[in-house]
């Protein structure tokens, strides 16, 4: 089911490490892609599973697998001859914050919490548990969180975004462009955070700007729009708004030649009001898919369900 009333959190480098990214066959990106619509993502730590977090995996995995058998002793070989036993070297225990890190992959959130708050304090835990707080709605400890954590480290543009995310859930968006503005200033590089932006402008009605910052997140990045699995936090804004949005998220799709991924979204901008059949076909911005039969087919059906839905 396509659900474009979500803004998908993807939380900056720390939940790629947490939930790392699975193989995925065309039509299932494409599927993912549409559900991500009108998404502002939350930057998750740097990627790449830490030596201590695998170590941890791994002893969770030593408690349920059984010894291999020895291998049988030939009859002929002499006992001073069987293959010695290698000595391993002890396994380090996990730190707090590693341990805090597999709860999440649980989303066992409020127990990572309580773990994180054993670690040392650093501005990459209070990002952390900023994190995890958003991800159960507690939207007042989160904004808490990533403040402490930009007191320890200001200049984090993977912590102003989600700081910015969470103004953007409160409709708050003049102070969420303010901070995606400081996060690109920080991280030029970063597709995601203009990604952000633009659906911050679009939800101002600033379609222009906000298309511009999408084309710049798509130079970045072309597979930016689609969903990599990541956490989703609320979408406040109206089906106007939201119809502006898929409608823009539809051009993308077609600049980078995903004809199955802007026809959905094109379904979606019309369901919500702000384009129609007619627009969509004269718009030359869509000319590439004039020929295409199931775009043919979407504003055949969209232009016949108008009157039903009038009447």
């Amino acid at each position: 089911m396509i659900r474009s009333s979500v803004f998908s959190a993807l939380l900056v480098t720390w939940l790629s490490t947490a939930f790392p990214a699975t193989q995925q066959s065309l039509s299932a990106q494409t599927a993912a892609a549409v559900s991500a619509a009108d998404s502002i993502q939350v930057q998750t730590p740097t990627s790449g599973q830490s030596l201590a977090q695998t170590q941890v995996e791994t002893q969770v995995k030593t408690q349920v697998q059984t010894p291999e058998p020895a291998p049988a002793q030939s009859p002929t070989q002499h006992p001073s001859q069987a293959a010695i036993p290698v000595a391993r070297p002890p396994v380090p225990p996990p730190s707090a914050e590693d341990l805090a890190d597999s709860l999440v992959m649980h989303q066992r959130y409020q127990e990572a919490i309580a773990t994180y708050r054993k670690a040392s304090s650093s501005a990459a835990i209070w990002n952390k548990m900023g994190i995890a707080y958003q991800m159960m709605f507690n939207v007042n400890e989160a904004m808490h969180c990533y403040k402490e954590s930009l007191k320890l480290d200001s200049n984090n543009a993977q912590v102003v975004n989600n700081l910015a995310t969470i103004y953007d859930s409160e409709k708050e968006y003049s102070q969420a462009e303010r901070l995606y503005r400081k996060s690109v200033k920080l991280d030029p590089d970063s597709a995601m955070v203009y990604k952000n932006l633009g659906t911050n402008l679009l939800a101002q009605h600033k379609y222009s700007r906000g298309w511009d910052a999408y084309q710049r997140a798509l130079a970045l990045d072309p597979e930016i729009f689609e969903d990599h699995g990541t956490p989703q936090v609320q979408n406040p804004a109206s089906i106007t708004e939201r119809g502006a949005m898929n409608y823009y998220m539809a051009l993308g799709c077609v600049r980078i030649g995903q004809t199955e991924c802007a026809l959905q979204y094109l379904r979606m901008a019309i369901d919500e009001g702000f384009t129609s059949p007619k627009k969509v076909a004269s718009d030359v911005a869509f000319a590439s898919l004039r020929d295409n039969a199931d775009f043919k087919q979407l504003l055949a059906s969209q232009q016949n369900a108008k009157p039903e839905q009038a009447r």
